[in-house]
């Protein structure tokens, strides 16, 4: 991320949340969320809402559920993402209620399972040079992984959410309503 956001207006920072200081024009968090537990989301929000400008904007991209739930799935947290969660929208919204203005949630769901599978594909076509690092019970382990996920996907049990949210309002026209328009938040994510 580093090397391709060189000589643009961006900073990087690999900390704990909690721990974060300073004002920002823009917050992202890509990935991250599932992370967080639900005991944390309110806290978390706390902190961007408090880290943001009054002007800011705030982009979280995250895997969701359709159903609330107050754990992850056990094998997942056993083998793959310990401590993960999906969040539902009721527990985002909850987590939001009052501190942002939701400008745009957009779900890329429908098309995750596509990349679930190509991952799947990669995985299997360097099988030759992974396996003198890893096990056949990883291998087994990963595919089953990325499979079950993505059946998941095309089922429409799991979402891939990107929301936008703001402190007071985004700008006229940084909100996309149109999917050919996206360089606009791009570009209003990156300069403002």
């Amino acid at each position: 991320a580093t090397e391709r956001c060189r000589g643009l207006p961006i900073e990087i920072r690999i900390e704990d949340y909690r721990h974060l200081n300073g004002l920002f024009d823009r917050a992202v968090s890509i990935g991250m969320f599932e992370h967080v537990g639900l005991k944390n989301y309110q806290s978390y929000m706390n902190v961007v809402h408090k880290s943001l400008k009054e002007n800011g904007l705030f982009l979280l991209h995250t895997i969701g559920g359709n159903q609330s739930t107050i754990m992850g799935d056990l094998w997942m947290n056993k083998y793959i993402f310990p401590n993960g969660m999906l969040p539902s929208i009721k527990q985002i919204g909850k987590s939001i209620e009052g501190q942002f203005i939701m400008e745009d949630w957009h779900n890329f769901g429908p098309d995750y399972d596509k990349t679930l599978i190509a991952w799947y594909h990669n995985f299997n076509q360097n099988w030759p040079v992974l396996k003198e690092s890893y096990t056949e019970k990883f291998k087994r382990m990963w595919a089953y992984y990325l499979l079950t996920c993505s059946g998941a996907f095309k089922a429409r049990h799991l979402q891939l959410w990107q929301i936008l949210l703001s402190k007071n309002g985004a700008p006229k026209n940084c909100v996309v309503r149109d999917l050919t328009k996206t360089e606009k938040l791009e570009e209003v994510l990156i300069n403002g």
